[in-house]
């Protein structure tokens, strides 16, 4: 790991983290010179985002003061589950069009003899010309560039918005595809176009093609939903840094944003996890199970020992394939808005279709006159539909949220509405504790030994259900839940990454080749990091390594206990050899001895580290008590009849308070449930511990 020390700006400007769901915008405005912070949760403006983006700014004042602005965005994830990307082209070596849709032999119902797959881009839109590169990097078949620019003109006529260029071995020798792109940018009327050797330098080419192909894909969508972002900021006066969240946790400039927008496909959920586990962390909780659960999705993710799990790819939905560091996120659609109704066989189902922000649950009194499980939480009691959270509804309608969950769930049931409300969050519980078992004990995890974070403006009122479901040692919820993405947009480091394709053995390895490699790496990513222009403490380098035993598929990653230093890493084959032992021993539990190691890719990842954030800040103040917090008592429904619950305003809470359950803890972006068998302590930090009594 290389480390450089960064000069921090004397005064910072106010910074604030936005992070834009489907139904809310959530907020954290951070002052770092007078030490103070302020939230803010505003619906969102879905189709139209920079309405409520600019409002939620607005409560803090002129938006010209702001210093930096750091948004988490679903944008990108939105256009792929809903294929709502550009018309998009592809140009590739002759012979390999078809690459998207063999894919990786999978099937799209692994047991089932129907189900298909269509790419993003249809075959009349990829477009083959005559070059090949073999995979030494030699050139066999010369670039046809009439070809290409043949290609170029076709795809135009056929209303391309987008293209993608993707020649077989391109990793080994990228000269084809850089002409390629020259020429293609002669005729080409906008700069929506991917290039393999710029995005994913990397051996195998579906991946390569798969992941070019997506970005290429969101360029436009992504490109014009920053661009009026932009320009609806620059209409009020900014002048400072607006940067976006990548998949991997870390923060990028929207330039980077514009041409790297598949870096984007988990921007939101990984702001959250990049929080609750500084959050959790810094409460003594290194082992915890995020659930992020919002008005569309419930976004799961596993932190072990303090440190969020990177995975290399991901894949968004069947088949679409993106391979560049994310934070391993399972998503699924369990929101806060998600319908709930019967199914043809008789069977109760809740989403993954979601009511939104628009018209949204029944009880808002927008259109919809289908229930959601927000709706089942209000008719429940659970929810206060008196001070509804988001600050735009003067109240919500229970008896609305009642004669919806009376008329698609409880009569075609045969149940009563209150039974039929409890099934529609029993339901829900199950899927959410479903993919939290997906996380853990699938993974050799055993919850028992994990807490829960619940966030999100949902997620703090299921976790009694999950601790008891999964057989949690406790939840943990933050002190602001419902704008932790939006925190985590202010703690983010600012990250970029780099890959490069070895393909070769150990023992065939040249050591020198490699540390010029590694350098070279390095001072490109910190170039990009620099250039960023948010004040970070220090930036650091780290080097890894995928590889295998010589004869497998698979790789492993492999980190490198190097840093640059005095213009090399001194890397030589003992330390690769070293280090892949260990890794591979820590995966697999036993090693191959007598079998050759192959790398297959050097990554490079450069971090700026930002400056700290203490989360002592957001602790309640001195002089708090139980009873001054206390607001009364309401009834509220659990395992079947009512129970009288008393009811805290959490904010106010005091350091050390114990709350036995039932009881219901309320704030402006969240409210927390505490079952009757479960008891709830503030730590000194100002989260909620919940535990069985």
């Amino acid at each position: 790991m290389n480390a450089h020390t960064a000069t921090p700006e004397a005064k910072p400007a106010p910074v604030v983290g936005v992070d834009v769901g489907g139904t809310f915008t959530d907020l954290f405005f951070f002052d770092a010179a007078a030490g103070r912070f302020r939230t803010a949760k505003v619906p969102s403006n879905r189709g139209d985002e920079a309405v409520g983006f600019l409002e939620g700014l607005k409560t803090f004042g002129p938006v010209a003061q702001l210093g930096s602005i750091v948004h988490g965005t679903t944008v990108g994830t939105n256009a792929l589950l809903e294929r709502k990307g550009a018309r998009t082209a592809l140009i590739t070596t002759r012979g390999f069009r078809d690459v998207l849709e063999m894919r990786r032999r999978d099937r799209l119902h692994t047991w089932g003899l129907w189900g298909d797959f269509v790419p993003v881009i249809p075959r009349d839109m990829r477009f083959e010309v005559s070059e090949r590169v073999l995979a030494d990097g030699s050139v066999r078949t010369a670039l046809d560039i009439e070809e290409v620019k043949a290609a170029t003109q076709a795809a135009l006529a056929q209303g391309a918005e987008a293209i993608a260029i993707v020649f077989i071995n391109a990793y080994a020798n990228p000269a084809h595809e850089l002409a390629a792109l020259e020429a293609v940018r002669t005729l080409w009327p906008n700069e929506n176009i991917a290039c393999s050797a710029q995005i994913l330098p990397e051996i195998r080419e579906f991946e390569r093609t798969s992941t070019t192909a997506l970005n290429a894909y969101l360029q436009p969508v992504v490109g014009s939903y920053l661009k009026k972002l932009d320009d609806a900021l620059v209409g009020e006066g900014f002048t400072g840094r607006f940067h976006i969240v990548q998949s991997s946790g870390g923060v990028m400039s929207t330039v980077t944003a514009r041409k790297l927008p598949v870096r984007t496909a988990l921007s939101g959920p990984a702001a959250g996890v990049i929080a609750a586990a500084a959050i959790a962390e810094a409460a003594g909780y290194p082992d915890i199970i995020t659930g992020d659960l919002g008005g569309t999705s419930f976004d799961v993710s596993l932190v072990a020992g303090g440190k969020t799990a990177l995975a290399a790819q991901t894949t968004i939905d069947f088949g679409l394939v993106i391979r560049t560091p994310m934070i391993e996120i399972t998503t699924i659609g369990a929101g806060g808005g998600s319908i709930a109704y019967v199914d043809a066989g008789g069977m109760l189902q809740v989403g993954p279709e979601s009511a939104g922000s628009r018209p949204g649950p029944v009880a808002y009194g927008q259109g919809n006159t289908r229930p959601t499980l927000t709706d089942a939480n209000i008719v429940l009691g659970r929810i206060n539909a008196e001070r509804p959270i988001g600050g735009k509804l003067a109240r919500l309608d229970v008896e609305a949220a009642k004669v919806a969950i009376d008329t698609h769930v409880a009569k075609p049931l045969g149940l009563g509405v209150m039974e039929a409300a409890e099934a529609i969050v029993r339901i829900a519980d199950g899927r959410m504790a479903g993919a939290i078992r997906l996380v853990s004990i699938e993974r050799g995890h055993d919850p028992a030994t994990f807490a829960a974070v619940p966030f999100g403006g949902g997620g703090a009122l299921h976790a009694g259900a999950l601790i008891k479901d999964v057989g949690l040692k406790a939840a943990l919820v933050p002190r602001y839940p419902g704008v932790t993405s939006a925190l985590g947009c202010v703690i983010a480091d600012i990250r970029h990454d780099q890959v490069q394709t070895v393909n070769l053995t150990v023992d065939a390895l040249d050591p020198v080749a490699l540390d010029a490699r590694m350098v070279e790496e390095a001072a490109a990513a910190r170039a990009v990091v620099e250039a960023a222009g948010l004040a970070v403490d220090r930036i650091d380098t780290v080097f890894e390594l995928d590889m295998h035993y010589v004869g497998q598929t698979h790789t492993v990653s492999v980190p490198l206990p190097v840093e640059v230093e005095n213009g090399t890493t001194g890397i030589d084959r003992a330390t690769i050899a070293a280090a892949f032992d260990a890794a591979y021993q820590a995966s697999f539990s036993r090693l191959l001895p007598g079998v050759p190691a192959k790398i297959v890719n050097l990554r490079t990842a450069a971090i700026g580290r930002r400056p700290h954030f203490d989360l002592k800040a957001l602790a309640p103040e001195a002089g708090a008590t139980v009873d001054g917090a206390r607001r009364g008592s309401r009834p509220v429904w659990f395992a079947g009849a009512w129970h009288e619950a008393q009811v805290f305003a959490r904010l106010e809470l005091p350091v050390g308070a114990t709350i036995p359950g039932p009881a219901v803890l309320e704030q402006p972006d969240a409210t927390t449930l505490v079952d009757p068998d479960l008891v709830a302590r503030v730590d000194a930090l100002g989260n909620v511990i919940v535990e069985r009594a």
